[in-house]
């Protein structure tokens, strides 16, 4: 498959997948909490079964690492070219009745995100990109182009975590530069306010894993921004243990 009929294949397990988290989140469902005290939902399962399932069927062979897999023990190791997965992203979101979380669904080739979809269930969004091709976001059957923006006179829109980081960390890296407001949002769509012009910067001080960023990375890349580590290197894939370090992400920089 080249590049495009992949994003077309994540963009439909994202859509099957979105599907089914909305069925469990409208009959409800039970919290419980895994080995490092995360919660966890029949949906985050079940969504992850679907996505997996797609791609190893469309894709024999192919090497898939997903967040629910890697905690129930399964160990994969990064190849040159694998898919992340994080099938709910923002569970804390979904169990407190909240709409910003998402399915994640990304590729590497060569440590660097490549492309990936961001599936919303709770508005029926999809934001999707190809890195160096371009980004673009659907909404009600209709699919457009999105880009990264400047930062506006008036300052940095800077978004943040809603439940993780460190807020002393957050103001330190912040002082110093003009900032018109500070927006709150929980999983990957803090990545894809700033691919579609909405935001500027997104600095992220606490924990995260591959699959937590791959897909949205690739989605913002392919809008023009770009995501680094705090020593100004690009944000790269296939780490032991798939932690991330610390990182920014930003939109359209001038030059």
């Amino acid at each position: 498959m080249d590049d495009a009929s992949l994003v077309a294949l994540a963009t439909d397990l994202a859509d099957r997948a979105g599907a089914e988290i909305r069925a469990i989140r409208n009959r409800g469902f039970q919290v419980q909490r895994k080995a490092d005290q995360s919660v966890v939902t029949e949906a985050d399962r079940a969504a992850e079964a679907i996505i997996l399932a797609g791609l190893r069927d469309a894709l024999p062979g192919c090497t898939v690492v997903a967040e629910e897999e890697v905690a129930g023990g399964k160990i994969t190791l990064a190849t040159r070219e694998f898919w992340l997965v994080d099938p709910l992203d923002g569970t804390r979101e979904f169990t407190g009745g909240g709409d910003d979380f998402a399915v994640n669904i990304g590729l590497v080739r060569d440590g660097k995100p490549v492309l990936g979809v961001v599936g919303v269930p709770a508005t029926g969004e999809m934001f999707g990109g190809i890195v160096g091709v371009g980004a673009w976001r659907r909404k009600d059957g209709h699919r457009t182009p999105i880009a990264a923006r400047l930062p506006p006179a008036e300052g940095l829109t800077v978004v943040a975590s809603r439940h993780h980081g460190d807020q002393a960390q957050l103001d330190a890296f912040l002082g110093g530069r003009t900032v018109a407001r500070v927006v709150n949002f929980g999983s990957s769509l803090k990545f894809c306010r700033l691919a579609e012009g909405q935001a500027d910067l997104y600095p992220r001080f606490g924990r995260t894993m591959e699959w937590d960023t791959c897909a949205p990375q690739a989605v913002l890349e392919a809008a023009g921004g770009s995501v680094e580590t705090l020593e100004g290197l690009p944000l790269r894939y296939g780490k032991p243990g798939w932690d991330n370090p610390h990182f920014v992400c930003w939109g359209a920089r001038p030059g």
